[in-house]
C-alpha cells in the first residue's frame, strides 16, 4: 500500500500525455470527416480550399515579440521579487534571466517589424530618404 503513491505519480506522467495525444486525434478526424463529406458535395476547388482554410485554427498571424517579451519580462521581474522576499538568491537569478529574455523578445519585436503595416511603413519611411 506504500507503493501506491509513487507508482499513481509514475503513471500520472504517461497518462496525461497520452490522454491529450488521443484528444488531439479525435478532434482532428472529427474535422477531416466534415471535410470529406463536404468536399464530395463541392466541385470548384476554390471552395474546398477554403472550407479547409475556415476549419484550420492555426493563427496566420506573425508573433509579436513585444507582446510577448513584455510578459515575459513581468514574468521575470515577479519571480525576481519572490526570491528577493521569500525564497532566495535561486530564484533572484531565475527571475534576472528570464526577465533578460523578456527584455531581448521586446528588443527583437522593435528590430523586426512583423505585421504587413509596420513592414510597409518600414519601406515608405525608407524611400523618403
Amino acid at each position: 500500500m506504500e507503493n501506491l503513491i509513487p507508482i499513481l505519480g509514475i503513471l500520472t506522467g504517461i497518462i496525461i500525455p497520452l490522454s491529450v495525444f488521443v484528444w488531439q486525434y479525435l478532434e482532428s478526424k472529427d474535422k477531416n470527416k466534415t471535410i470529406l463529406e463536404i468536399s464530395k458535395n463541392l466541385d470548384d476547388p476554390a471552395k474546398i480550399e477554403g472550407m479547409i482554410g475556415m476549419l484550420d485554427e492555426r493563427k496566420k498571424e506573425p508573433i509579436d515579440y513585444r507582446r510577448t517579451g513584455v510578459v515575459t519580462l513581468f514574468t521575470g521581474v515577479g519571480l525576481f521579487l519572490l526570491g528577493i522576499f521569500f525564497l532566495g538568491s535561486v530564484l533572484k537569478g531565475v527571475g534576472g534571466l528570464v526577465a533578460a529574455i523578456g527584455m531581448g523578445q521586446i528588443i527583437a519585436g522593435y528590430l523586426y517589424p512583423n505585421t504587413s503595416e509596420e513592414i510597409n511603413e518600414v519601406v515608405d519611411n525608407f524611400e523618403k530618404y
